[in-house]
């Protein structure tokens, strides 16, 4: 019994850790997004009663992709007797089958990678594009995914199912672009990878504020895109540095209650100085190529942070130089928001005041929860207490994040 249960441990385990990649080589193999997802789900079934028996296999990923294509072509063999076509199909996957495993073995690691350039296709919408990655990359729920975009589940449902069925109708390929093509759609993928890493940072999901695995998997997705690259994007690299850097203080984000800890409050001895200085390589190769756009740039500006000794001796001139230029590539209002908080950082929480208010007449602003938090920090630096407390719970009314509820609750009891 104990052997039993330390094995349906590891398959839980090996699920976690590989479910993902098993789909994406099923989808590359399958050519169908939901006969992949049946066919991850029978071959960990198969796995959850053979393996107990029989002992774990010597390649579990390669054992569950081969059962997985199995199980698939069983399926259409028993669907065919409604549809001659999928009789053809399955004929057509069962004599792909006959490939020897090694030429596949070369492929699965990138499958990743080929799935996410599938979901960024420029024929689906960039919501799409987004929420198909996310529910077919990283494995999140359409509850999660609509939570984390403040949207509606059937909403999101609907939106993954048109855009399994566009791939499909479209013949989609399933493939790293070539040449320029890779490029004009590098822009999407760098986009949903760090959406992919946002999630991870600070996750929608109650009862997970980090997700490593999220923000692990994003950072070799990025690792694995600068790798393939044809030639070295600025951007590709600013995307990497940055995830880097935010990722060196992952030890140290959260007290051991499970509370959020400031950056200035964080213990900068538990950060990774190995990522953080391979991120500082990574953003000085970017901006001495003078093609860098704004993921260098925010990278940039956690880089002062990061090599900085202390949170007093952090050089927020440099940092507010940082936003003008950004401002220039960026020019948003979350961008202006962040620049008058470090403006704050450096002339003072009145300055600081004087640049935000304006900017909160912004619509983007006004249901923005950090922007209300941020207003009511400097009202607090300052003294108004009413107007801190009236922020704070306009910025408490506006985020779902239980660990965001609980700072902001904390903050304004300490208001009295």
């Amino acid at each position: 019994m104990a052997v039993r249960d330390d094995i349906h441990a590891q398959i839980q385990r090996i699920f976690q850790a590989e479910s993902r990649r098993v789909l994406a080589t099923l989808i590359r193999l399958l050519g169908d997004f939901d006969l992949a997802e049946d066919a991850l789900q029978d071959a960990f079934i198969a796995a959850l009663k053979q393996w107990p028996q029989e002992g774990l296999p010597e390649k579990p990923r390669a054992w569950l992709v081969s059962t997985g294509r199995f199980k698939a072509i069983d399926q259409l063999r028993r669907r065919a007797r409604y549809n001659a076509l999928l009789q053809e199909q399955a004929e057509q996957l069962e004599t792909q089958a006959r490939v020897a495993m090694e030429e596949e073995h070369a492929a699965i690691e990138d499958d990743r990678l080929r799935l996410i350039f599938t979901c960024c296709h420029p024929g689906l919408a960039e919501d799409a594009q987004v929420a198909l990655t996310l529910r077919e990359v990283c494995g999140l729920s359409t509850e999660d995914i609509a939570s984390a975009f403040l949207q509606k589940t059937p909403t999101v449902a609907q939106r993954i199912v048109r855009a399994k069925g566009k791939i499909r109708d479209a013949r989609i390929p399933y493939e790293v672009p070539q040449g320029d093509a890779l490029l004009e759609r590098l822009k999407a993928v760098l986009q949903v990878i760090y959406l992919v890493f946002n999630e991870g940072y600070l996750s929608a999901r109650a009862d997970s504020t980090l997700r490593q695995d999220l923000s692990e998997e994003a950072i070799r997705l990025a690792e694995l895109l600068n790798a393939l690259l044809p030639e070295p994007q600025p951007e590709a690299m600013g995307l990497l540095a940055l995830m880097l850097l935010h990722h060196a203080r992952r030890h140290t984000r959260l007290s051991v209650d499970g509370e959020l800890v400031l950056l200035e409050e964080q213990d900068r001895s538990q950060w990774d100085q190995e990522e953080i200085q391979r991120a500082d390589q990574l953003i000085r190769h970017a901006l001495r190529s003078q093609r860098f756009g704004p993921y260098t740039l925010q990278a940039a500006i956690a880089a002062v942070h990061a090599l900085s000794p202390s949170s007093d001796a952090t050089d927020w001139h440099e940092i507010v130089g940082l936003y003008d230029v950004l401002l220039q590539h960026m020019p948003t209002p979350v961008v202006a928001l962040n620049r008058a908080v470090a403006l704050a950082m450096r002339d003072g929480p009145a300055a600081g005041l004087a640049v935000l208010q304006p900017l909160m007449q912004e619509n983007s602003l006004k249901d923005y929860h950090l922007a209300h938090a941020a207003l009511a920090d400097l009202h607090r630096r300052l003294g108004n207490v009413d107007a801190a407390r009236q922020d704070y719970q306009r910025a408490l009314a506006l985020t779902s994040q239980p660990a965001e509820q609980r700072f902001l609750r904390a903050r304004l009891a300490a208001l009295g």
